[in-house]
């Protein structure tokens, strides 16, 4: 049992909780997730860890409520209990002192983004971050990401905040103008395949996070089968990050869809 010790809304739909898991806030790195369960009976949700405490003990999950499970998980109130948080899981990410790293990060995407931004930053990276929602209020976690940023570009499909237009729009305007050295992405699928085509184009190394085709967690399942270089791979145990130019989108995207 893992103890919710705080809760904060970004919007309906998005909410951030503490959570105690003191084992996993110590060992967990930029690209670890954790499988998360609520009720005996609850259904396994793998959550990417957006942050950590080790001397609190906690780590910090955003989670989208789209079904029953994650309703319920979002439902839970401070003191109130998820009945299993399990890992560190998957492979952490790689980081290096590439240069300039653009990360682009839409809607939820953005949690499991933070703490790639902040391990980049730290490794003395040049960081610039695009942040992409359908409106203003699905922007979320500015204020932690801009910390740990050298600029901070906001896209919005309405025009509602920062500039209007898709995430694409603002990673071409950053490649551009000066040498990009890696780009990381973190989002919808479709999102993800699109700025991956942008990428190749101008020939920037490019790693996509694929968290989101996540079951068992464990590679026991097998829902989670990618094709990346024309073989297929075990997201859970192999990723959740890939080489975005090897991925076949198109056949994730269906896949995603089943």
């Amino acid at each position: 049992m893992n103890k919710i010790v705080s809760k904060e809304r970004f919007s309906e739909n998005v909410t951030k909780l503490v959570v105690e898991a003191p084992l996993i806030a110590k060992a967990r790195r930029a690209g670890h997730f954790v499988i998360v369960r609520c009720g005996e009976k609850g259904e396994r949700i793998p959550l990417t860890i957006a942050d950590s405490d080790p001397a609190a003990g906690t780590i910090t999950l955003v989670i989208q409520a789209v079904g029953d499970s994650t309703r319920k998980i979002c439902a839970l109130e401070p003191g109130e209990f998820l009945t299993d948080v399990v890992g560190p899981l998957g492979q952490a990410t790689r980081i290096e002192n590439y240069g300039t790293v653009l990360c682009c990060g839409g809607g939820v995407g953005v949690a499991p983004l933070l703490p790639i931004i902040k391990a980049m930053k730290a490794a003395g990276n040049r960081v610039v971050s695009v942040l992409a929602g359908r409106s203003k209020d699905l922007i979320i976690l500015e204020d932690e990401v801009r910390a740990s940023s050298d600029e901070v570009i906001i896209m919005t499909d309405d025009g509602s905040y920062g500039n209007k237009g898709l995430v694409t729009v603002g990673v071409e305007e950053v490649i551009k103008r000066e040498k990009v050295d890696k780009v990381v992405t973190i989002g919808p699928a479709i999102m993800m395949k699109f700025v991956s085509l942008l990428t190749k184009k101008y020939d920037v190394p490019t790693e996509a996070s694929l968290n989101a085709i996540m079951v068992d967690g464990t590679g026991m399942c097998g829902a989670c089968r990618v094709t990346v270089g024309g073989k297929t791979r075990f997201v859970c145990v192999e990723g959740p990050e890939f080489d975005a130019h090897e991925i076949d989108f198109d056949e994730l995207l269906m896949r995603l869809k089943m």
